[in-house]
């Protein structure tokens, strides 16, 4: 008889689920649908859950525990062009952090969402 090992933890979790809090949340959410073109469903009421491309994870040392979210892309530049087109405000020039060169988005609710072409090996 053929015997069925338990698959791993990491076999099992197939995914991610961020949560970006927001004062706002009907524009942030319009924003992610109509600016950065995420697809969408609804759970109900208006309550959009969308795609995101595929993600990575990172764990960093700090003196209290945060999370933050970054959007990764391979032309910061033309990136950042097709943002402002679509009327999207960046918080400030690229900054070059070795690891890869970084800005953020504002978003309408009032927070912002990292920007960065990376430089560092990708898991992909």
């Amino acid at each position: 008889m053929l015997s069925v090992l338990p698959a791993t933890v990491r076999e099992m979790i197939n995914g991610a689920h961020v949560i970006v809090y927001s004062t706002d949340a009907e524009a942030d959410r319009a924003f992610f649908r109509d600016v950065l073109g995420y697809p969408s469903v609804d759970a109900g009421h208006g309550w959009l859950i969308f795609k995101l491309p595929p993600a990575e994870v990172a764990v960093h040392p700090a003196e209290a525990a945060s999370h933050e979210l970054l959007l990764m892309c391979d032309d910061l530049e033309a990136t950042i062009a097709e943002l402002e087109a679509k009327g999207a405000e960046i918080a400030g020039p690229p900054s070059d952090q070795g690891w890869g060169r970084l800005t953020a988005v504002k978003v309408p609710g009032g927070g912002e969402v990292g920007l960065y072409e990376p430089r560092h090996p990708r898991p992909v």
